[in-house]
């Protein structure tokens, strides 16, 4: 049986320090507007997002959607729970973890919005949609590595979508809608390429990332992810009070701000 690996804590990432306090605002007011990360490769920009969305507590979902209906506001639900409603089902409530989504520099535009099946939908009125990246990722973190290779069509549906916190699919007169509500991060290399005006927009906060040049604190980094691969649990557990101490600041600012 492979072990269990723990998740990297947000806590534990040394330097960074502007990244960090990004995410922080966006995940406390998601109107902040996303996150755009400059900068080369290996500054520790992945495990910075995957480790704030350990560190959030668990979210009220409609328990079996899909889409990870919020069951508290109704206006946002998908078609199938208001299918449930409307047949006066009611919705029951789970609590998951927030889920970052990765979205691939190559994904196509049904891997982006998702697919519908149109012979089932002629032949028997049943609308059978496959969930595509944006109805994983609504109430949850969007992450675009190299989001300024992106292709130019899958930014125009990212940035729809992104608007107005729907994703609509239109196949020969058949659609389906959905809630695709997400706190959008993508990084870039500038040497790589420009990021379209359009895109560089949407994004509410832009940082400039560098790889950490103290010596004392590359020390730290070699130490800590020695120790983190040499046994994970040991240390998420070493840093427990941290991750605790910074996720009760966030929730009392959530509170303060609605």
């Amino acid at each position: 049986m492979t072990e269990r690996k723990y998740p990297f804590p947000f806590t534990a990432v040394v330097g960074q320090e502007d990244l960090k306090l990004a995410l922080i605002l966006n995940v406390i007011d998601p109107k902040v507007g996303g996150v755009l990360a400059f900068g080369e490769k290996g500054t520790a920009k992945s495990t910075a997002v995957r480790a704030l969305a350990e560190l959030l507590p668990e979210i009220a979902v409609v328990k079996g959607c899909r889409f990870r209906c919020d069951p508290a506001d109704p206006s946002s639900l998908c078609s199938e729970c208001r299918e449930k409603l409307a047949r006066g089902a009611p919705l029951e409530t789970e609590f998951v973890k927030m889920r970052v989504v990765d979205l691939p520099v190559s994904a196509t535009e049904d891997r982006v919005v998702g697919s519908l099946d149109i012979e089932q939908a002629i032949q028997k009125g049943k609308k059978r949609f496959e969930p595509g990246v944006l109805a994983e990722a609504n109430r949850g973190i969007l992450y675009v590595d190299e989001v300024n290779l992106l292709d130019d069509h899958i930014v125009d549906l990212l940035l729809d979508s992104a608007a107005m916190g729907v994703n609509t699919v239109e196949r020969e007169g058949v659609s389906f809608s959905h809630p695709a509500r997400f706190l959008l991060v993508g990084t870039m290399n500038p040497e790589e390429g420009e990021l379209r005006p359009q895109l560089l927009d949407r994004f509410g906060l832009s940082v400039r990332i560098e790889g950490v040049k103290e010596p004392e604190k590359r020390v730290q980094i070699v130490k800590y992810r020695s120790a983190y691969d040499e046994d994970s649990q040991a240390f998420s557990e070493r840093f427990a009070p941290e991750e605790r101490a910074l996720s009760n600041k966030i929730d009392r600012a959530r509170g303060a701000l609605f």
